[in-house]
């Protein structure tokens, strides 16, 4: 009888055991010592085959109802629990007859035991992650999908989180930075180049986080064996898996692309022939000369130059032979000027030589120079006896200039007087 004032929880009957075991979202069970089934709730009994009552599994084993095959790894399991007195958890594949479908599950199975503690049988509860494994496998697959296309891409790819870790680096990406991707991820761009490098990268990643907008642009690096790389490099803004502010990088390499836009431009500028600048290029660099001369108040002299005689040796001697001369004459030249002074071929046998910072007096004493190496050379070693000269016409940038063609016109009228004084010889004139 209970005493006044205290109650007692009523049993639960049979019924009620049942009831709340069927309404638990698990698969629930009991076997024997044999592994035949003591008890299944509705889940394990509508799972073996709808409609079924507990009567009908009652002595039976899954066996009767499930295909395992030869599952030896799930027999032993069971044996480790009632045999071993094991606690098992494991994921299971079980092969459904009555539905003819494999299904996931993942299992707990203890040890039933007797009030002595003997083992008596088995109690396992299951939860169907079938649908979990299927997403989780296709999931997997397309990661592998994934991963084979971005280390198969002609690509450098990574993720940096807003602490400037790499979070993720493809193949291609890790040897540029001599290392493996295991040996990339995780590390600060700090330490894979050099720091002002990355904190250059660095500016432009805080504005594209900042910002929340794509960029996309042309970058530079030296990679693991010293050359310098050219990329296009396309950056969004991004959040990593935890949900922390990130950065996406699909970086492709335009080194020969490049490197092809330099020798056209270069060849664009360039004389073919002699290597000294072309004509178009020629006046384009000395717009520019002339404004930084009138803005800083620097002198600025120009020579202009004409190989003497130059159609009587390209008739006596053949184009070939006058180019062997050309080509000597920019080299006599090249040995006796400053690398800010700029050589340039402006026609067939003409040149001209524009020297900033040099004043008149200076730019004759160079023109001098170069006349006499060159009346002294004896360029084609077929024709010892071939004479080449040149003549020299030097000015200087004045106030009253208004723009560089008339310190242009100056010059080639001070190479005529040159040519009208028997040539080979060098003559200046100034504005004045």
């Amino acid at each position: 009888m209970a005493t006044s004032g205290s109650s007692a929880p009523p049993a639960m009957g049979e019924t009620a055991y049942r009831t709340m075991l069927d309404a638990v979202g698990a698969f629930v069970y009991t076997t024997d010592i044999q592994g035949k089934f003591t008890f299944a709730n509705r889940l394990v009994l509508d799972l073996l085959r709808p409609g079924l009552r507990l009567e009908d599994v009652i002595g039976k084993a899954f066996t009767d109802f499930v295909s395992i095959d030869e599952d030896d790894e799930l027999r032993a399991t069971d044996r480790r629990v009632l045999e071993n007195g094991e606690t098992i958890e494991r994921e299971e594949a079980n092969y459904i007859h009555a539905t003819g479908e494999l299904r996931s599950y993942w299992t707990t199975k203890k040890p039933l035991r007797d009030a002595s503690g003997a083992i008596v049988g088995m109690v396992g509860i299951s939860h169907d992650i079938t649908n979990k494994k299927r997403l989780e496998d296709r999931v997997l697959r397309q990661k592998e999908l994934l991963d084979t296309v971005l280390e198969n891409l002609d690509a450098l790819v990574y993720m940096k989180r807003a602490d400037r870790r790499i979070v993720y680096a493809n193949k291609q990406l890790a040897n540029v930075f001599g290392r493996s991707v295991e040996d990339t991820i995780g590390r600060l761009d700090s330490e894979l180049m050099p720091k002002e490098v990355a904190d250059r990268f660095w500016v432009i990643e805080q504005q594209i986080l900042t910002s929340g907008q794509r960029y996309a642009g042309e970058q530079s690096l030296v990679d693991a064996q010293g050359r310098k790389r050219h990329y296009w490099s396309v950056v969004v803004p991004c959040e990593d898996g935890d949900g922390q502010n990130a950065l996406i990088g699909l970086i492709t390499d335009i080194t020969a692309l490049h490197d092809l836009k330099e020798e056209l431009q270069q060849q664009a500028r360039t004389d073919g022939l002699t290597g000294c600048v072309n004509r178009r290029y020629f006046f384009e660099l000395a717009e520019v000369e002339y404004a930084r001369s009138r803005r800083h108040g620097t002198p600025l002299s120009l020579i202009a130059i004409d190989i003497d005689h130059f159609k009587r040796i390209n008739d006596r001697h053949g184009h070939p032979v006058g180019d062997i001369v050309l080509q000597d004459f920019v080299g006599c030249c090249r040995g006796l000027l400053r690398e800010i002074d700029i050589l340039a071929r402006t026609g067939g046998e003409e040149f001209c030589i524009l020297l900033p910072d040099t004043r008149l007096e200076a730019a004759g004493e160079i023109a001098e120079r170069i006349r006499t190496m060159t009346a002294a050379c004896h360029p084609v070693d077929a024709h010892p006896s071939l004479q080449i000269t040149a003549s020299f016409g030097a000015t200087e940038l004045e106030a009253t200039d208004p723009d560089f063609q008339s310190l242009f016109a100056r010059a080639d009228r001070a190479l005529y007087l040159a040519k009208d004084r028997g040539r080979n010889c060098t003559a200046t004139l100034s504005g004045s």
